[in-house]
């Protein structure tokens, strides 16, 4: 950021307006300026002021230091730090965008590595999008204010700070993009949960002893299409009436979810896969006797818990399997 001076005569007289400017780098690796705040005309002494003002929040700057913002109309105690004096009655705000909450989102996207990870996924086309930043503000988005994605189109982006944080234009939410990058993100959803699962785990030192497995259902007010998942089936929410989809999830005991399968909505739950686990704690409607004998011969040291009936003999298979009821 700097200051910058433009002269205009007006009465006969010379006057010298200042104003904030900001170098930002945009698609095509073009610098552009942007005027972060109209200053007026100011003294000598009040371009000082000013200009340590600027030097406290470069971005390149190594140390941080403190400054205390006044009104010009009133005088500052002795302070320990610079005193910056304002015009309250010529703030004007335009544009105003939300800044905080999507900074913090980059942050946390940062500490996942997720640019790491995508980068050779998702390389910008030659028509230059970069799908990785498109990618990132849905991510946000989702974080952030979850909606759609014609409303991310329409309204969000445009009310957030995603544009000056990715350096991009409004071009980069264009509707056909947001839905190709969505199809882009499938091919790699289960390489991508395994990422996030190692990473979790790095960043947490978290344990997975125990993992939970049980199923929901969504449902939709709609006419039944003629294909794809959306069917009746038994209804959670009892509504019989709607067509619905079974999802499948897989938690910690701390209730983090860590993978999930959306299968059709007439899907039996003890008919759901019995491979999603190694170690397994299921709801007691889930596993049949030929589920459990399934996870008995399997290659992998499958561990189980599941809940029986009273009644109901205990199977155990070289100490691995236990019943509670």
């Amino acid at each position: 950021m700097f200051l910058r001076a433009k002269n205009r005569f007006k009465d006969g007289k010379k006057h010298r307006y200042w104003s904030i400017v900001e170098n930002r780098r945009i698609q095509g690796e073009r610098i552009v300026q942007r005027q972060v705040l109209h200053m007026g005309e100011i003294n000598d002494s009040q371009k000082t002021t000013w200009c340590k003002t600027i030097d406290v929040f470069q971005e390149d700057k190594s140390e941080s230091k403190q400054i205390a913002i006044f009104p010009e109309d009133r005088q500052a105690p002795l302070l320990e730090c610079d005193v910056v004096h304002i015009r309250l009655n010529e703030i004007q705000v335009h544009n105003p965008r939300q800044w905080g909450a999507c900074w913090l989102a980059c942050l946390l996207w940062d500490q996942l590595n997720f640019d790491e990870f995508w980068k050779d996924k998702l390389p910008p086309s030659r028509k230059g999008t970069h799908w990785l930043n498109v990618f990132k503000t849905l991510v946000c988005y989702r974080l952030i204010d979850p909606g759609s994605e014609w409303r991310l189109h329409r309204q969000w982006y445009e009310r957030s700070a995603m544009a000056d944080l990715l350096g991009e234009d409004f071009g980069l939410v264009q509707i056909d993009k947001l839905y190709r990058c969505m199809d882009k993100l499938l091919l790699h959803k289960d390489e991508m949960f395994s990422f996030l699962q190692r990473r979790w785990k790095v960043l947490f030192d978290v344990k997975f002893d125990v993992l939970l497995y049980d199923l929901t259902s969504t449902y939709f007010e709609c006419d039944p299409p003629e294909s794809g998942k959306r069917k009746f089936g038994y209804s959670r929410d009892k509504r019989s009436d709607c067509v619905q989809v079974v999802i499948a999830l897989i938690i910690t005991t701390e209730g983090f979810p860590l993978a999930y399968e959306v299968m059709p909505g007439n899907t039996s739950d003890k008919t759901t896969p019995d491979d999603f686990l190694k170690k397994w704690l299921m709801d007691r409607g889930i596993p049949t006797e030929e589920t459990l004998a399934k996870m008995r011969k399997s290659e992998y040291p499958i561990h189980y818990m599941v809940g029986s009936p009273r009644g109901r003999p205990v199977l155990m298979h070289n100490g691995i399997g236990k019943r509670v009821f």
